[in-house]
């Protein structure tokens, strides 16, 4: 791979305005120099590392400088706001080098309003509910300022939208029925909002303290030393050569490189400066190159292990830890890639594209496939050898297995090192007037030494169930450590100066620190925002009249409640951050969608519903006429962005089924699933139905398809992403048990199944309802001594339900705050009118797949004979 070809000046104008276009997303676009330069660089550092401290263990373990909660989303606010007013300017036409005046006392009164609760906290605990005329005062003006902030960071219509909610509060007495409140004083309302945890300090913007900044600031650091670029160069070396090549590295590059950015404008910039030119080479065109790039990296925010903000915000809301919540989003992100991957395979098939570069000498495809093999099978020995070595310290060396390993890692780090110092180093940008496919195994060893702090956080995550915040936090500081150290050990066994790249390493640690503060400043602001609104919500009612106002809506219909929640969800992503979207789609709409789910007799997890919203809300980002990364995308191309933009939404179809297939099928996100066998099952249905899907979204499969042959496909990918919706016709999934049987059956659980019941009572409107509710039920302890009833007991007790049994009738005596079954839906008071429990008569539902596989190799067959001939008749044609 050569250097970089001389750019024309009309080519640095594009990239410089791409810069800046980033910057204004994700950092703000100010770059002052002097004190303000100063300020806004210290600030930020000094940000990054009060986190760090707050993420570590060292404040327990020194009983020094603790924070609580309340405190430390004060100074994450106050901190946010000020920031804020310096990093972004007043409007796009603002001049970006200079801090004029009435932004810096904006910033310091926006700063001291932020961290009031913190600064005040003492006195402010000791008179809840009775604020001052200083507690109003600052509290009015933080309000406004958060607004402000809001506009300039998030754009007018977050503004709007939070102050729409602000004039509702006081609105109350004088709006319709249906809308009508009590209304609240402002004395109230600024209690709710600015000294309680209710409003704006609430869970939004503590899980933007305890997780969110924490995740972003690893990818900004694993961005800032070269992981990005090593993600990038690996994908080329891999799938440069293929037909389509550049398509396809695209797609694979930004599924990775969601790791290092959960921007989807970020994302495409980093990627598509060289992609989109090299597809539109490649003969893809301008308009589906952007919309290639914009589609894969969108996507980025979906992939595990790193996802995006709004994923950490499901560890609160859904109420389970954040190992559930990668479990439950690998497989729809990976089918969703490999649809998108599929698709621009077929579009290299329907346009003729060739491969662009040399593969190197010839293989056949039995060395092909042995290759791979060789490389996949190599991955998961030394995977599966790191674990078990894990492992084996821990149980032999016990309390100092710890050490033991930092020192094998620490060896290992040191020996890659070793190993990508004897080769040059990989080139930071892709030559797109000749670009030539590097050596894969070259490629790959020369930084294998980046993905060291990612399997920190996957073995801190999965092996040792810490926190996700802690586990973040032990990944960043090997990360630092690895910032500081890489440059100096290659030089040192390269026999180079070392004192150079350790300055240089050192500069690149701070760098990325305040960094990952700029790209955090939005992300808490738009949680603070958001706050605002639930906060609004809470304090009316208003959440309580979304189930009446869904309901008339939809007219009780599921299918038609989701569609209505998809296009809200599309609606708000116009003028939203993902995060923000999320935040109110969750508090809104969540809970509703599950409610009338389990009063039409299905059982809707609560995390499907909140992955629902997830996919909506980054959908926001490629549809027209707004989103950010197709802007970004088309900026690149030259094309027009609405253009651009409804070719995206084209190819993000295959993404938008998704969230209806796994809502009705929980299967889809590893739910209900029982043993390897039907885990093997779930994959390949899926994984299949996403192609079939891709085929028929642009009608070619193994040729040009015809009308037929799309329905055929559209059947064939229904009957494998639902074969349950089939074999319910057949029989029912579920047998009803007498509720007499409760403790019985819940001692009898699987761990991988869920408890469901039949409940019948009155609402608080005074409603008799019935409905249907699930709630999953863990193992008891080994040491637990529990059998029989009593285990199912205990069972349901760990669960957050009292159940009081009389004979025949069964009754929910309580549900724990907070707990699974609250959150499930289980009412206290309410009555079990039966369980039910797997139809043990009901044949396998993966039956269905023969037919539908039986459909997919018809249509393979078909087009495959109507190509031959085809193919046969030319050579006719052309003689004649």
């Amino acid at each position: 791979m050569t250097s970089k070809p001389e750019l024309t000046p009309e080519q640095l104008a594009a990239n410089a305005e791409l810069e800046r276009l980033v910057a204004d997303v994700d950092r703000g676009g100010r770059t002052v120099g002097g004190v303000s330069g100063a300020v806004l660089f210290i600030g930020a550092l000094c940000w990054s590392l009060f986190q760090l401290w707050y993420a570590s263990p060292l404040p327990f373990t020194l009983n020094f400088a603790i924070f609580n909660d309340s405190e430390a989303r004060a100074l994450h606010l106050g901190v946010a706001m000020f920031l804020g007013y310096l990093a972004y300017p007043a409007s796009k036409r603002s001049r970006r080098d200079v801090m004029p005046l009435h932004d810096w006392a904006l910033a310091i009164i926006a700063g001291f309003c932020g961290a009031y609760l913190y600064l005040f906290y003492e006195e402010l605990a000791t008179r809840p509910g009775i604020p001052t005329r200083l507690d109003i005062v600052t509290a009015s003006i933080g309000l406004l300022l958060l607004l402000e902030v809001t506009r300039r960071a998030l754009g007018a219509p977050m503004a709007i939208l939070g102050t729409v909610f602000v004039t509702y509060v006081f609105l109350g007495p004088w709006l319709p029925e249906a809308l009508a409140h009590r209304g609240a004083s402002v004395e109230r309302l600024v209690s709710h909002m600015w000294l309680t945890t209710e409003g704006v300090y609430g869970v939004a913007l503590g899980v933007s303290v305890s997780y969110i900044f924490i995740f972003v600031l690893l990818g900004s650091l694993l961005d800032r030393c070269g992981a990005g670029n090593y993600l990038m160069q690996v994908s080329f070396a891999l799938l440069g050569h293929l037909r389509g090549g550049p398509a396809k590295v695209a797609v694979v590059s930004s599924a990775v490189n969601g790791i290092v950015s959960a921007s989807s404008v970020a994302n495409v910039v980093t990627g598509g400066i060289f992609t989109i030119p090299l597809m539109k080479k490649a003969g893809y065109g301008g308009i589906r190159a952007g919309a290639i790039e914009t589609a894969s990296s969108v996507n980025g925010q979906i992939m595990p292990p790193v996802m995006g903000a709004a994923a950490f915000l499901m560890i609160e809301y859904v109420g389970i830890p954040y190992t559930d919540v990668i479990k439950h989003a690998l497989l729809p992100a990976s089918i969703s890639y490999v649809a998108l991957f599929y698709i621009v395979h077929l579009e290299a098939l329907k346009l003729g594209i060739q491969p662009m570069m040399s593969s190197g000498q010839p293989k056949t495809p039995l060395q092909k496939l042995a290759g791979w093999g060789m490389g996949i099978a190599g991955t998961l020995i030394v995977m599966g050898l790191v674990y078990w070595v894990g492992i084996g310290v821990r149980a032999v060396a016990g309390s100092a297995a710890t050490p033991i390993m930092l020192v094998l890692l620490l060896a290992l780090y040191v020996w890659l090192l070793r190993i990508s110092a004897r080769h040059p180093d990989l080139p930071t940008d892709i030559n797109i007037t000749n670009p030539v496919r590097p050596e894969p195994w070259p490629t790959v060893r020369s930084g294998l030494y980046y993905l060291i702090p990612i399997g920190i956080l996957v073995w801190c995550l999965s092996v040792d169930q810490l926190s996700a915040g802690l586990s973040a936090f032990w990944a960043v500081m090997a990360m630092l450590f690895q910032m500081v150290t890489q440059r100096p050990l290659i030089a040192f066994f390269r026999g180079q100066p070392i004192a150079e790249p350790l300055r240089q390493g050192f500069h690149d640690a701070v760098v990325g620190l305040q960094e990952g503060a700029r790209n955090m400043v939005g992300i808490a602001i738009a949680c603070g925002t958001a706050g605002l609104i639930v906060g609004a919500i809470t304090l009316t009612g208003l959440g309580l009249r979304m189930t009446a106002f869904v309901e008339l809506v939809s007219m009780g219909n599921v299918l038609l409640m989701l569609f209505f929640t998809a296009g809200v969800c599309l609606v708000l992503g116009l003028g939203m951050p993902t995060t923000a979207n999320y935040i109110l789609m969750a508090t809104l709409m969540a809970p509703v969608v599950v409610e009338l789910g389990a009063q039409s007799g299905l059982v809707i997890p609560l995390i499907a519903v909140h992955m629902f919203v997830f996919y909506y809300g980054i959908m926001a980002d490629i549809t027209p006429p707004v989103g950010l990364a197709t802007f970004a995308a088309a900026a690149i191309s030259g094309e027009s962005p609405l253009a651009t933009g409804v070719q995206g939404v084209t190819y993000a179809m295959r993404t938008a089924v998704l969230p209806f297939m796994f809502i009705f099928n929980p299967m889809l996100l590893l739910i209900d699933v029982e043993g390897w066998f039907e885990l093997i099952m779930v994959v390949l249905g899926a994984t299949a139905a996403s192609m079939t899907f891709a085929a028929a979204t642009i009608a070619w499969f193994r040729s040009k398809c015809n009308w037929l042959e799309v329905l055929l496909l559209l059947l064939a990918t229904f009957a494998l992403f639902r074969p349950d919706w089939f074999m319910n016709h057949v029989a029912p999934k579920y047998e009803a048990r007498p509720a007499s049987q409760i403790f019985a059956i819940a001692s009898e659980l699987p761990s991988t199944g869920r408890f469901v019941a039949v409940l019948s009572g009155m609402n608080l409107e005074g409603d008799e309802l019935r409905k249907t509710v699930a709630v999953g039920l863990r193992e008891l302890p080994e040491n637990s001594e529990a059998t029989g009833d009593n285990a199912g007991r205990q069972r349901l007790s760990e669960a957050g339900l009292t159940v009081m049994a009389m004979g025949d009738m069964v009754q929910i005596a309580s549900v724990r705050f907070g707990s699974p079954a609250r959150r499930a839906g289980w009412e206290q008071g309410w009555d079990v009118e039966e369980v039910l429990v797997p139809n043990p008569a009901r044949p396998s539902e993966f039956w269905v797949y023969v037919p539908a596989f039986a459909i997919v190799l018809l249509i393979w067959m078909m087009q495959g004979r109507r190509t031959r001939r085809d193919n046969s008749g030319t050579p006719a044609q052309v003689a004649a």
